[in-house]
């Protein structure tokens, strides 16, 4: 009898060892970040900032892969494919919900083909004008453009850009006419509105442009964040004059629909205490993108509210990818 036992006993501890083993714990190997923009980008080097601190937190490297092309979405399609482990996972800004909202065939649905771990950071949107222009605030601009018969002329860095979609939004909102006239990336929309082939730009804030305000060139009238941003103190808030108005590019992580709870939990408060890091805020802050933490719900939420935003935008207006 005793022998029988001992064997039952043998067999249940083999069972259960089994089990653990097959469930394994996560991590156990390397996680890979994919980017969908180029390495050398803003995407690519934020993630290089937090990289070895998020691998060090959760005790396994971390591998990032940059996969360029089609606005995000050969990223967004290849970690929407992935198995749903928390082994791949995703580095989007805005552009993982314009892309399908853009085009039917993007191939993904941003939020049933994704689970939101958090956010990281976000890069406010600043707006700008000619010095040509006589405005030195929202207010002064917005009233001036509205006495404009034929309206006023904006730049962004491409047909159904996050600019091109947040000025838009900010021209409806402001009930004054603005025509469109897209570039090719940032600089070129600098320079555009530098010498005045353009009276406005949205756009965030690159070293180049906010040099040309402190030469006196373009005059930098708000910031389209909540409250005040540290990316460019002093400077007032669009949404004291058009209300509610935010439009910053924001940054995070998502993982495939179907990555356990527990798993997307613990790459969150492993986020959270990374980017709590002083180093790393200070590295952000000095690109121009100031530090964000949340919870999944809340990174869920931030993106299903801009991506009704934008839908309407959109539809309204019929916009297009290119």
């Amino acid at each position: 009898m005793a022998r029988k036992t001992n064997a039952s006993t043998i067999a249940l501890t083999c069972l259960v060892v089994g089990t653990v083993s097959a469930q394994e714990v996560f991590p156990n190997r390397p996680i890979t970040i994919v980017v969908p923009y180029a390495a050398g980008g803003t995407s690519d080097g934020q993630v290089r900032m937090f990289q070895d601190a998020l691998g060090k937190e959760l005790g396994q490297p971390i591998v990032v892969e940059n996969k360029p092309g089609a606005s995000g979405a050969i990223a967004a399609l290849q970690v929407a494919r992935a198995k749903p482990d928390g082994y791949t996972l995703l580095y989007p800004n805005n552009g993982v919900l314009t892309a399908p909202l853009l085009n039917e065939k993007a191939g993904y649905n941003a939020f049933k083909d994704f689970k939101p771990i958090g956010q990281t950071s976000a890069v406010p949107m600043v707006l700008v004008t000619n010095k040509s222009v006589p405005a030195t605030d929202a207010k002064s601009f917005f009233d001036y453009a509205r006495k404009q018969p034929n309206g006023v002329m904006y730049a962004s860095a491409g047909t159904a850009s996050y600019g091109h979609l947040s000025t838009v939004r900010l021209a409806q909102l402001a009930g004054i006419k603005a025509e469109h006239v897209p570039y090719k990336g940032e600089a070129a929309t600098t320079l555009a509105v530098r010498t005045g082939e353009v009276q406005m730009l949205l756009t965030t804030p690159s070293s180049s442009m906010l040099g040309q305000v402190q030469q006196g060139n373009l005059t930098l009238l708000g910031v389209a964040t909540a409250e005040p941003s540290p990316v460019v103190p002093g400077v007032p808030t669009l949404n004291k004059t058009i209300s509610g108005y935010v439009a910053e590019a924001w940054f995070g992580l998502l993982a495939p629909a179907g990555t356990p709870d527990s798993v997307i939990s613990k790459i969150n408060a492993a986020l959270a205490k990374v980017m709590a890091d002083e180093g790393i805020k200070n590295r952000l802050l000095a690109t121009g993108a100031v530090p964000r933490t949340s919870t999944p719900a809340e990174f869920s939420k931030l993106m299903k509210t801009e991506s009704d935003q934008l839908q309407e935008i959109v539809t309204k207006f019929n916009i297009k990818a290119e």
